[in-house]
């Protein structure tokens, strides 16, 4: 069992601040991922629970005992680095055997443990090899076997995907995935890329500037965006936020076009944001009509869909997604209008949410 408790975690170097009083709650076995913009405090946070870096203020709890005080090597935490850290002059063996010596383990269960990790991971062929003799994909997994082979509570796993191609990234996310299901451990892990933690997380936690901006499943921060920077955060291609003013049951954009609305944010009578996604956007030839004269800036074309990028008339970019078949010239005028069902409300002044 793994429970963590973190209780106004605030961590300086120095004169900098880099958290600002962090307050989170990880489950036993969740897979949990930090996600947030590079600087944003997520490596930082990660350091912290495995005693890597003082906590400057506040309470780290793993079932119930405070780690404030306790030394790295006996928390019961691994962690997988972003360079793999592996010890050039070892072979795989020798890497993953390292660190069962130092917890004392006899030969026999040493032995036992590295089979077991080489299996999962499907590293039996690689064993006598150097890591200079291994591809990334190779190396990544053997820094995850090094860290399984200790048997620990929690798995820290800070940006380890950062180094491959985009092939190789989806194996090796794969292969986390199926990790975490086999073995059933508690995992947080670091990224700065939102697929990652959409495809991996049981929980997100979305950070920025050091503090948490909303946790909660895929899927909540997918539909319910806390603010306007968890909203363009998450999803890809990013939700479009447009500044528009409330004119009865239509809302209107600066500089042209306005489009009627069914649903309007109950509290928010004057200007505020309406975020909608690709799929939730529209787009005819020509301006006029009910929606907002725009003009094409340019088009993406992924095979089976594409994304059209259009510029409203107050500057506002907006990505709308269209059948692969239909082709827009750059500067062509047309119309975008929203589908009322996939609008989200902000408040313009502060950018959280506002309920419709």
């Amino acid at each position: 069992m793994a429970r963590l408790s973190l209780r106004g975690i605030k961590k300086r170097f120095k004169t900098t601040d880099v958290l600002h009083g962090i307050d989170l709650e990880i489950g036993d076995r969740e897979f949990v991922v930090f996600v947030g913009p590079s600087g944003c405090g997520k490596s930082t946070l990660l350091r912290l629970i495995a005693g890597l870096d003082p906590i400057t203020e506040g309470t780290f709890t793993l079932n119930g005992k405070s780690m404030n005080d306790v030394p790295p090597s006996r928390r019961g935490i691994a962690m997988v680095f972003q360079s793999y850290a592996l010890y050039p002059h070892m072979d795989v063996y020798e890497n993953m055997a390292f660190g069962a010596r130092l917890m004392g383990l006899t030969k026999a269960e040493i032995e036992a443990r590295i089979d077991e990790a080489a299996r999962m991971l499907r590293l039996e062929p690689y064993l006598k090899r150097k890591p200079r003799e291994l591809s990334g994909g190779q190396r990544q997994r053997v820094a995850i076997a090094r860290a399984l082979v200790r048997k620990p509570e929690v798995f820290l796993l800070d940006e380890p995907l950062s180094n491959l191609d985009a092939a190789l990234r989806s194996d090796v996310r794969l292969e986390i995935a199926r990790l975490h299901r086999q073995i059933g451990g508690t995992m947080i892990y670091v990224t700065h890329d939102q697929v990652e933690a959409m495809t991996l997380a049981d929980k997100i936690v979305v950070m920025n500037q050091g503090r948490i901006e909303q946790v909660g499943s895929p899927r909540e921060l997918y539909e319910t965006p806390a603010n306007t920077f968890v909203a363009t955060f998450i999803g890809s291609p990013r939700m479009a936020l447009i500044d528009v003013t409330r004119e009865g049951a239509r809302v209107g954009v600066a500089g042209g076009g306005s489009q009627t609305l069914d649903r309007m944010p109950a509290d928010a009578n004057g200007a505020f944001k309406i975020g909608v996604r690709p799929d939730g956007l529209a787009l005819a030839r020509g301006n006029g009509g009910d929606g907002f004269a725009a003009s094409v800036v340019y088009t993406e074309y992924l095979g089976d869909n594409a994304f059209v990028y259009a510029r409203l008339a107050d500057g506002t970019q907006v990505g709308i997604r269209t059948a692969p078949g239909e082709f827009y010239e750059p500067d062509e005028a047309v119309t975008v209008t929203i589908a009322p069902s996939a609008a989200h409300f902000f408040s313009a002044a502060d950018g959280r949410r506002l309920a419709a």
